[in-house]
C-alpha cells in the first residue's frame, strides 16, 4: 500500500466518528473473490466471509454488493449466514436482504433484439462462453488462447456494436467479455443507494473492472472509491488495493473503525 493510499485511509477511517451509519459497497469477481474461468466455482478469497459477517454483526454498516452477475448467484458463493442487499445486472436488478427482487423493465425493442440476437448466438458463439442475463448477454472468452480470444472479441464486436446505437441498449467492455444490455449500470445503483439513504455516514466502493469505473464517477466528492487490482491502471478511483490481503486489510480497518458496541441494523427503505 502507498504512503498515499494509507494517508487517504486515515483521513477516511477518522470520519467514522460521526452519528450516521456508513455505506460499505462491494464489486464481487476480482474484488471479494479471483476469477474463475467457471464463474460459479469463484469463491471468496479466505477470510473475506468472516471479516464481512462480523460487519454484519457489528450492526452499524450497510453493505451492498453491486455486480454484473445476476443477483441470486453472489449469496451462495459469498457463504455468509445473514442475508446481504445485492444489486446484480450491474445495477438494473436488486435483491433486497428480505428476498424481494426489483429489476428495471426493458423497452420493448431493446427486448426484441436482444432476443434476436440471443437466438443467433446460441446456434453459433464463436467458440465463446455465452452467458443469457435477463437484461442483456455477455461473451466470455476467458482462458482462451490469445488468437481465439482475439477472433472471439472481433465477432462479437462486430455485432454488439451496430445495436449498442439503439435507444435503450449500451455495450459494456470489460476484461476477457463484452456484454450488450439495458438498464442503470453500476454509478446508477450507487447514485439509488445514496439517493434513499438520506442520511448516511462514510462511503466506500471498491471494484476492479471497467464497469466498476461509473460508480467511481458517481462517488466523486461524496465518499471513498477503491480500485482493487494486482497491479494498477488508469482509473477514476481515489487509490488503489491489492487483493487479497489489501483488502482484508481495509475490511479490518473498517471494522475497528466502529463505534465498538452493538447498534440496531440500518433498515432498508420500505417501498
Amino acid at each position: 500500500m502507498t504512503p498515499e493510499a494509507e494517508d487517504t485511509l486515515e483521513k477516511f477511517f477518522g470520519a467514522f466518528a460521526g452519528a450516521h451509519p456508513p455505506l460499505l459497497l462491494l464489486d464481487y469477481d476480482g474484488t471479494l473473490s479471483p476469477f474463475r474461468v467457471d464463474r460459479f466455482k469463484a469463491r471468496p478469497y479466505v477470510g473475506v466471509p468472516g471479516l464481512l459477517t462480523r460487519i454484519q454483526k457489528q450492526g452499524q454498516t450497510r453493505i451492498a454488493i453491486i455486480t454484473g452477475r445476476p443477483a441470486k448467484e453472489v449469496a451462495p458463493l459469498l457463504g455468509l449466514k445473514s442475508p446481504i442487499e445485492v444489486w446484480g445486472l450491474h445495477g438494473a436488478e436488486r435483491l433486497y436482504p428480505d428476498g424481494r427482487r426489483e429489476l428495471e423493465a426493458v423497452s420493448d425493442l431493446a427486448e426484441a433484439k436482444l432476443n434476436d440476437l440471443k437466438a443467433q448466438l446460441q446456434q453459433d458463439s464463436f467458440g465463446g462462453l455465452l452467458e443469457d442475463k435477463d437484461n442483456g448477454i455477455v461473451m466470455h472468452w476467458r482462458g482462451a488462447a490469445p488468437s481465439k480470444a482475439r477472433r472471439i472479441q472481433k465477432r462479437t464486436r462486430a455485432l454488439f456494436e451496430p445495436l449498442a446505437c439503439l435507444d435503450g441498449l449500451e455495450m459494456v467492455e470489460s476484461e476477457a467479455c463484452l456484454e450488450l444490455r439495458a438498464g442503470r449500470d453500476k454509478g446508477g445503483a450507487v447514485e439509488a443507494i445514496l439517493q434513499e439513504s438520506s442520511t448516511f455516514g462514510s462511503v466506500a466502493f471498491l471494484g476492479d473492472d471497467l464497469t466498476d469505473e461509473s460508480a467511481f464517477r458517481a462517488l466523486k466528492g461524496r465518499g471513498l472509491s477503491i480500485l482493487v487490482r494486482r497491479h494498477p491502471r488508469e482509473t477514476e478511483a481515489d487509490i488503489h488495493l491489492c487483493p487479497p490481503r489489501e483488502v482484508k486489510q481495509f475490511l479490518k480497518l473498517w471494522l475497528a473503525a466502529l463505534p465498538q458496541r452493538r447498534a440496531p441494523r440500518p433498515r432498508l427503505p420500505a417501498n
